[in-house]
């Protein structure tokens, strides 16, 4: 568990998540629950359905939409950031303003979304 994760490897995550759909979810989310992530990797698997979507991936949405309604079983109530735990008071009242719908919903404070990731298109 890194508190401070480079964007640029955070942002890579989701893609993880797409290219791997058919990995072993049962063990990924049973590792994010014992260190209380699972609402970060509910969020990379939020954009990775999303990728998925956009671009008619066969069977992978469904795949990733298996895990995200397994991960939001057990999502958190407390707020957390996706890779930044070093961020100010005035950044985290930003976020809470400006975050996208999807990092709500996880209870993160970011404002990635799918249509910022590269190889989304």
């Amino acid at each position: 568990m890194q508190p401070d994760l480079d964007s640029r490897v955070a942002a890579g995550l989701p893609w993880l998540a797409f290219h791997y759909a058919d990995m072993n979810w049962d063990w990924l989310v049973r590792n994010a629950k014992l260190y209380d992530l699972q609402n970060r990797l509910g969020f990379v698997v939020t954009l990775a359905r999303q990728v998925a979507e956009r671009t008619n991936t066969a069977s992978k949405p469904s795949q990733l939409a298996e895990c995200e309604t397994l991960l939001d079983r057990s999502r958190l109530a407390r707020e957390d950031t996706f890779c930044h735990d070093s961020l100010t008071e005035a950044e985290k009242r930003w976020l809470r303003e400006t975050r996208p719908p999807e990092a709500q919903h996880w209870n993160l404070l970011t404002d990635l979304t799918a249509e910022q990731l590269a190889y989304a298109d």
